[in-house]
């Protein structure tokens, strides 16, 4: 696995962690649907909340959440249509949010969780 795959799959872990603490539950990881990976999907108080996460380990690049694009965020809510087709479960709500992981070189990952961004 290349480095930058480790690092952004141990801010998964981070932020999965960072949500379960919080109330959510994890309800798929990792999904592959047609041209893209949802990262997580969890649901939080009957809501169905898609996960986009992004993790640096500087900001010489920025901060990890000004790395979702438009086109990301395109491809984000299409393939989240996609996951809702494939696990029917009369869900009432659904948004996306995005965890910026900042992993600096001694110390505590940095969590910042921004919700509803689409």
């Amino acid at each position: 696995m290349r480095a930058k795959d480790a690092v952004g799959r141990h801010g998964e872990r981070v932020a999965a962690r960072y949500l379960t603490a919080r109330g959510y539950e994890v309800l798929d990881r990792n999904w592959r649907g047609t041209g893209g990976e949802l990262d997580l999907v969890v649901r939080h108080e009957g809501v169905v909340v898609v996960v986009e996460v992004k993790t640096r380990r500087g900001t010489g690049y920025g901060y990890p959440a000004e790395a979702v694009t438009p086109d990301k965020l395109r491809r984000i809510r299409r393939l989240t249509g996609e996951w809702l087709r494939t696990h029917p479960g009369g869900w009432r709500e659904v948004r996306v949010d995005v965890v910026g992981v900042l992993l600096p070189p001694s110390g505590a990952a940095q969590v910042e969780h921004l919700r509803g961004v689409l």
